[in-house]
């Protein structure tokens, strides 16, 4: 598993594309929190506080995740380097593993530099420090666990097509489905009554229970659960991909 992870992680930066990542993460927040005028911009706003790069950065993950998955399996099955990784004594669930690791990592590192944001608007405001730090620990945890359900999402996008293209449009329509598809099912006529279960099959209602600061371990649980079952799906197209090799 971790020569899997190594392998993914030195790919990642040794093709620009985890520091593309990272830059693109940062460029797209700052530029509506410092530069664009409007209701996003702290200064026009007057208010310090983080909620545009809390409300953005699902958004910006959403693409920027699928786009660093979708070439995870889709283009190992497509050059045919996946039988070469079968040849070593490594599992299904191991290769999963490996490359789901690298993924989150790198969803970490494009966080971390997040906390000049906090830096400078904990100190930016009237009274400095006046800054709620325990929805803000809250919220980062929160884009964290949902980042890393993304990216479960993408590899197994990239699991079931050899085409790049289609595996990261396909990671799109899942995670844009997984974040706001069941907060709209939840509002159909016949789904008054349940609307508030539906609703919490969904990564938003957790996502912004997070970032009120409590850390609700149900919440935690449910990202993790999910995670855990789109990288069992996952191992699941793998091996039918193996079977059918074999016949």
């Amino acid at each position: 598993m971790f020569s899997i992870f190594r392998k993914e992680i030195s790919g990642f930066f040794s093709s620009m594309t985890g520091y593309i990542v990272i830059l693109v993460f940062l460029l797209i927040n700052s530029l509506f929190m410092w530069v664009f005028p409007g209701e996003w911009n702290i200064f026009d706003t007057g208010y310090a506080g983080l909620d545009t790069l809390f409300f953005l950065s699902p958004w910006v993950f959403l693409f920027l995740v699928p786009a660093v998955t979708m070439r995870m399996i889709a283009e190992e099955n497509r050059l045919g380097t996946m039988e070469l990784i079968y040849s070593r004594p490594i599992t299904e669930r191991e290769i999963i593993w490996g490359k789901y690791l690298a993924s989150i990592l790198l969803v970490l590192l494009a966080l971390l530099p997040g906390l000049i944001y906090y830096i400078s608007v904990y100190s930016l405001g009237e009274t400095p420090g006046n800054l709620d730090k325990g929805g803000t620990m809250g919220a980062f945890i929160g884009l964290f666990f949902l980042a890393s359900v993304y990216a479960s999402a993408g590899i197994f996008a990239s699991s079931v097509t050899d085409n790049q293209v289609v595996a990261f449009i396909l990671a799109v329509l899942i995670c844009f489905f997984l974040f706001m598809g069941f907060e709209s099912f939840a509002y159909l006529p016949g789904l008054k009554k349940l609307d508030e279960f539906v609703i919490r099959l969904g990564i938003n209602e957790h996502y912004k229970s997070l970032s009120r600061g409590v850390v609700d371990i149900r919440d935690a649980v449910y990202f993790i659960a999910v995670a855990l079952i789109f990288n069992e799906a996952t191992r699941l197209v793998l091996l039918s991909r193996k079977w059918r090799k074999i016949r």
